[in-house]
């Protein structure tokens, strides 16, 4: 039987020196790193009590204001892009409220100053009375700014004349104010010891005259001008048109259910009856005078307007 030979001595290892069996796998295990050195890493010199020193404190306190400051800005310049169109409507609104209140200012200003002061007085819608001295009554409010025209002034002015029912003011800038009459409307005279008076259909007394006035109605009424069948026969004749008014030349009522008028030199008696409906009393008397004029009648009857009678 032949031995095994011995395996060559492996190179590093001492010559004749038996060999492990196991020396391949210790060959192929890697080797052993060597250890990390620890150096210590070099801290900031501490201050009285350990703190950081006065440098480093304020250097961190600064950045933090300068941080803050940085972010503030930036939400404002956010808030303003977010709110770019609700400033300008408010921009918008202000500038109109501004040159509104400009606007009322300057007219008010303009209107209460001698600018618009009265230079002329209009009287208009007389027929019956003098325009010229109603103008002349109220030349006191000439140099009265138009808006300060004093209406209780001008309403004891127009008061003295008798014929005013009523009246309306109207400025017309610069200088112009036009006074607006309307007339009271005579109804007929009343005759009495001072002559004969003329009446409207209020009983407000107009004028009186000695004699009878030419175109107006003598009126005669139980009661006097205070009593109910004045007051009728006053809406009667307000209701007449102008064209038969004329031709009236008296008019009597003893209770307000028997208004009577007379027509002119034929003497033809219109029965009236009661003043309601006198409206459409006046209509279809005209439509009876136009198929049958006065001179050829004796009475006409409206008491009813559905059924006029002529006589």
């Amino acid at each position: 039987m032949r031995r095994p030979s011995p395996l060559p001595p492996s190179p590093g290892s001492p010559s004749g020196a038996p060999q492990d069996v196991d020396a391949p796998a210790a060959r192929a295990r890697p080797a052993r790193e060597p250890e990390a050195e620890v150096v210590p890493f070099p801290l900031p010199s501490p201050g009285e009590g350990g703190e950081p020193s006065p440098g480093a404190r304020d250097t961190g306190l600064r950045d933090v204001w300068r941080a803050s400051r940085a972010r503030r800005r930036a939400l404002r310049a956010e808030v303003r892009r977010f709110t770019v169109r609700q400033r300008r409507r408010r921009r918008v609104w202000i500038g109109v409220g501004i040159a509104f209140l400009v606007m009322v200012l300057g007219t008010a200003g303009a209107a209460y100053s001698p600018l618009f002061a009265v230079e002329r007085i209009d009287v208009v819608g007389t027929s019956q009375l003098d325009a010229a001295a109603v103008a002349d009554a109220l030349s006191g409010q000439v140099g009265t700014p138009l808006a300060l025209v004093d209406d209780s002034a001008v309403k004891a002015t127009l008061v003295r004349f008798p014929l005013v029912e009523s009246y309306t003011l109207e400025a017309r800038p610069p200088h112009d104010l036009v006074v607006r009459i309307v007339e009271r409307t005579p109804v007929g005279v009343i005759e009495t010891a001072a002559g004969y008076t003329l009446l409207d259909a209020a009983g407000v007394v107009l004028s009186t005259t000695p004699t009878a006035p030419a175109g107006q109605a003598v009126i005669e009424v139980a009661g006097g001008t205070d009593a109910e069948p004045f007051r009728a026969a006053g809406r009667v004749m307000r209701a007449l048109p102008d064209g038969i008014r004329s031709q009236v030349t008296g008019v009597s009522a003893s209770t307000p259910d028997d208004v009577t008028l007379t027509l002119g030199a034929t003497d033809t008696r219109v029965v009236w009856g009661s003043a309601d409906r006198s409206a459409e009393k006046a209509r279809v008397l005209d439509l009876l005078m136009q198929k049958s004029p006065p001179d050829r009648t004796r009475e006409y009857d409206v008491t009813s307007p559905e059924a006029g009678v002529v006589r």
